[in-house]
């Protein structure tokens, strides 16, 4: 098979309608050892931020989401610009298909559905909207 592990995408593909990180990146970590993941790749801490999708059709549940970055110190988001929210971009993105076990069915069947673990290299605010705002139309030479 051709297409093995993370597959990559462009930030495009993936957010049309833009991201919001809701907070800092933090350190993934195990739930067993209590210590940060490191990527089995590249031997890298793993850093985690929380980001809300502006889709206006996605449900709401589906809009909470985590991006994944691999990186020796923390990635940095841009500060908030309207409470806690940050207009963010990612470079370098990939993402990685798995099945998520959601419960039983009452004939003790398991229910599963299609979910997404994706990550990015860096982290940064969107090109020409370092506020969030729209970038100002340049004036024309007089």
């Amino acid at each position: 098979m051709a297409i093995q592990g993370r597959i990559p995408v462009t930030f495009g593909d993936v957010f049309p309608h833009g991201v919001y990180a809701t907070g800092p990146a933090e350190p993934l970590t195990n739930f067993e050892t209590k210590r940060q993941e490191t990527d089995k790749d590249t031997g890298l801490p793993v850093w985690v931020i929380d980001v809300y999708d502006a889709d206006p059709d996605a449900g709401h549940k589906a809009s909470a989401i985590k991006v994944k970055i691999d990186a020796q110190v923390c990635p940095v988001v841009p500060e908030a610009v309207f409470g806690p929210f940050r207009p963010v971009e990612f470079e370098g993105m990939t993402v990685t298909p798995w099945i998520e076990e959601t419960g039983r069915k009452p004939n003790g069947e398991m229910r599963t559905r299609i979910a997404y673990s994706f990550r990015a290299r860096t982290v940064r605010a969107p090109a020409g909207k370092g506020t969030g705002r729209a970038a100002a139309p340049a004036k024309e030479a007089a």
